[in-house]
């Protein structure tokens, strides 16, 4: 989690780092994606180049393109999911300073989101 004034490029490479292996399938758990999506803001070859030499192919919108790259595709589901938090007023306006309360309170809405379709 980071402030508000922070930009999302400047996060991509530390939020990719941080993902936990994924179980699931017998043997080696994977440690990295497949790929990673995100739109414009996270255009940048720099960030393109160190995902590659990862291993991990970089789906992410070009800056002064033309709409359609068909992202938008996969985007609705993430948007979708944020709107449904979001009709929680908890979470809808952060009233914590600690991080950790605001993540409990994410955890909960998820469950609240997630007992909506059980």
């Amino acid at each position: 989690m980071t402030g508000a004034n922070r930009h999302d490029v400047t996060q991509l490479l530390p939020l990719v780092d941080a993902i936990q292996p994924v179980r699931g399938k017998r043997g080696r758990p994977r440690k990295r994606p497949c790929r990673v999506q995100g739109d414009r803001a996270y255009d940048s070859e720099p960030h393109r180049k160190v995902l590659r030499k990862q291993g991990i192919q970089p789906v992410l919108a070009k800056r002064n393109t033309e709409h359609g790259s068909g992202l938008g595709v996969h985007r609705w589901v993430v948007e979708r999911t944020v709107s449904w938090l979001h009709q929680l007023r908890r979470l809808r306006t952060r009233y914590e300073r600690r991080d950790d309360i605001h993540e409990a309170f994410l955890t909960l809405g998820c469950v609240v989101v997630c007992s909506y379709f059980l």
